[in-house]
């Protein structure tokens, strides 16, 4: 099968849970499309571990970390002539992980109120995604497999209650992205796909390349 890149810059965002596949997809649409990719800024960051072992001191620190790396792949992507795919957009932050660890205790209200302050201040003038892909897993036992077997030591303390909790906001995240951020996103389930074998592999392509196409 061939497939064919958009004949115009676009520039095409990952989202979806912890262990969903975002990285590996990201990885595999850059290769086959020939696009510019941008990996989640996970190890690099200076707070990761800290996070996860004492996410009530250090959840407040960790979503500015973020924010301010994806701030500045989008402000990278606007000048990169190629077309461009995120691993994991900026709005999961501040819609899903910020107000989650603010519900669980983890961000009191100032703290909330202030990464809010930074988040528009920052967002102002960004250029988003002109497409989403949200990769939907409905049940997170299969993300806690996926978790466990890449075996990041800092994940290791990742819960299945804590990844329900996430799903419950990711449940709403695609009319999100739609109606407040006027994003076209597409939705694909991948608790039964698996897209490292061949046969899922084409599927998933096949699916992306009528969706950039769109």
């Amino acid at each position: 099968m061939t497939f064919i890149a958009p004949d115009k810059k676009i520039f095409v965002a990952m989202a979806g849970n912890i262990g969903s596949g975002k990285t590996t997809a990201a990885k595999l649409i850059s290769q086959t499309f020939g696009f510019e990719l941008f990996d989640e800024p996970v190890i690099d960051n200076r707070f990761l571990v800290d996070y996860y072992h004492n996410m009530p001191r250090w959840s407040f620190t960790l979503q500015l970390e973020f924010l301010i790396k994806r701030v500045q792949h989008h402000e990278l992507i606007s000048r990169v002539q190629k077309s461009c795919i995120q691993d994991r957009t900026l709005y999961e932050d501040p819609e899903i992980f910020a107000k989650y660890l603010h519900g669980l205790g983890f961000m009191d209200d100032r703290e909330l109120e202030l990464y809010f302050e930074y988040f528009d201040r920052l967002n102002r003038d960004l250029h988003r995604p002109d497409k989403v892909i949200f990769l939907t897993v409905p049940s997170v036992l299969p993300l806690m497999e996926r978790i466990q077997k890449r075996g990041r030591a800092e994940e290791s303390g990742i819960t299945t209650k804590f990844l329900e909790g996430l799903n419950a906001y990711y449940s709403v995240l695609p009319q999100i992205c739609e109606s407040k951020y006027k994003m076209d996103v597409m939705c694909v389930d991948v608790s039964e796909i698996d897209i490292r074998a061949d046969a899922g592999k084409a599927h998933f392509l096949d699916v992306v390349q009528r969706f950039l196409h769109s």
